[in-house]
């Protein structure tokens, strides 16, 4: 039985997806995005003036309807715990031996299934949650809904079986509290509890101790102002990415993140952070900063940015809510060279530590947004206006003075020189 606000455990989550480990064909495709609700069905749907960008899901969505329509009370779907959901891939990959395929939305066409053994194809979707303005929702809903087509009716034209699981990493629609208290509070990852985490971070380690961690809920590049690189998934979820080439050391620390063929035409891509450990006798503690981003694409074209606004006491991380190549953010990249003014950089959720790490997390963060905020200062620029204002109005009217002869109507009238 389901009751009304049932949360799916990962443990029943298992449960319910066993019969796909058991079956004959065994080939399973993980169509995974970031956000997602079933809401989002009919949201985005004709119902709401919008045109339906589920032109594949149109089985999907009849088939609710038809389960509402048939329904003789309410229908009641439980919700399915996060943790279950931003788990899901690495739990599938340990129930069996399979092959697992990482598919973008590029390299659908040159898609080979070898059906003799167990394949686990993990195809990563546009996020919905994207900085880039330029993007909207619909689109790039519409844009997934085009890929589940081309790699379902592919896998159809070889003779496949397969089973999908269509998912995402956290619910596109939360409701949230709205206590004082968590209004007031600082939302930084040193104090927030896993589960507001929409994936952990990376962590580079040196020996058997963590010497960065590096944490973004959006990570993209956009290329000659049209490619849009989005590195995410491949940077958190599914860490498809070679951090080897990262150093660490006391005063200078370098994280390395390599990516292959990203996007069609980059063969490889390399985004390097240069952090640095300085002792300030101003002061009299050391700081850490990330002096510079390196972007390199395919070993040959090098950009270079400095980077205005991203330092911190060197026992603390680093925390920003937007940090890019926009004159818009609170810490810029600023490019270097002339290659670095045809790349553009969208970081939103920054966190970085590259100094003294403790248990394998974050310390406490130093926030670039200062205690004085636009809305701060807008209310003191309005309050010292209308203090100024009445101020002034007290002043005048304390300059009137009342009159110091009366006429008397007994008597003759009372002539005022014009000098007085």
């Amino acid at each position: 039985a389901v009751h009304e606000g049932q949360i799916v455990s990962a443990q029943e989550l298992m449960v319910l997806l066993q019969p796909l480990f058991t079956q004959n064909s065994r080939n399973l495709v993980l169509f995974l995005q970031d956000r997602l609700s079933i809401d989002d069905f009919t949201y985005f749907s004709e119902s709401y003036g919008n045109k339906n960008p589920f032109q594949i899901n149109k089985l999907l969505i009849n088939l609710l309807q038809e389960i509402l329509q048939s329904s003789p009370s309410s229908l009641v779907l439980p919700a399915v715990d996060c943790k279950a959901t931003r788990y899901l891939l690495s739990v599938l990959q340990e129930s069996g031996d399979w092959k697992l395929t990482n598919v973008n939305n590029l390299n659908v066409s040159q898609l080979e299934v070898n059906a003799s053994h167990p394949n686990l194809l993990v195809v990563q979707l546009q996020p919905l949650a994207s900085d880039v303005k330029e993007i909207s929702t619909l689109e790039a809903v519409a844009e997934n809904d085009k890929i589940i087509g081309r790699v379902t009716m592919d896998l159809q034209e070889q003779g496949i079986n397969f089973s999908v699981i269509y998912t995402a990493v956290r619910p596109s629609r939360i409701s949230r509290s709205t206590g004082v208290g968590a209004e007031l509070r600082r939302q930084l990852m040193a104090a927030e509890e896993e589960d507001s985490l929409l994936y952990p971070p990376l962590n580079v380690t040196s020996g058997n101790d963590t010497c960065i961690i590096f944490y973004a809920s959006n990570f993209s590049l956009k290329a000659n102002s049209s490619v849009l690189i989005d590195l995410t998934n491949a940077t958190f979820l599914t860490q498809n990415v070679d951090i080897s080439a990262s150093e660490c050391s006391d005063s200078n620390t370098t994280l390395s993140l390599k990516y292959t063929k990203p996007v069609n035409g980059i063969s490889s891509l390399e985004i390097r952070f240069l952090m640095t450990s300085k002792f300030y006798e101003v002061s009299a503690r050391k700081w850490s900063t990330l002096d510079s981003v390196e972007i390199i694409q395919d070993g040959e074209k090098f950009a270079k940015f400095n980077v205005f606004g991203i330092s911190a006491p060197a026992e603390y991380s680093f925390h920003c809510q937007l940090v890019g190549t926009s004159n818009l953010y609170p810490a810029r990249l600023v490019p270097s060279n002339n290659e670095a003014k045809n790349w553009d950089v969208f970081i939103s959720k920054f966190q970085v530590q590259g100094f003294n790490i403790v248990n394998n997390q974050f310390s406490y963060a130093s926030d670039c947004t200062g205690f004085f905020t636009p809305g701060i200062w807008m209310g003191l620029v309005t309050s010292i206006i209308l203090l100024w204002i009445l101020t002034y109005g007290i002043h005048m009217i304390m300059q009137l003075t009342t009159n110091s002869r009366f006429d008397d109507p007994k008597g003759p009238a009372l002539s005022v020189p014009q000098t007085e």
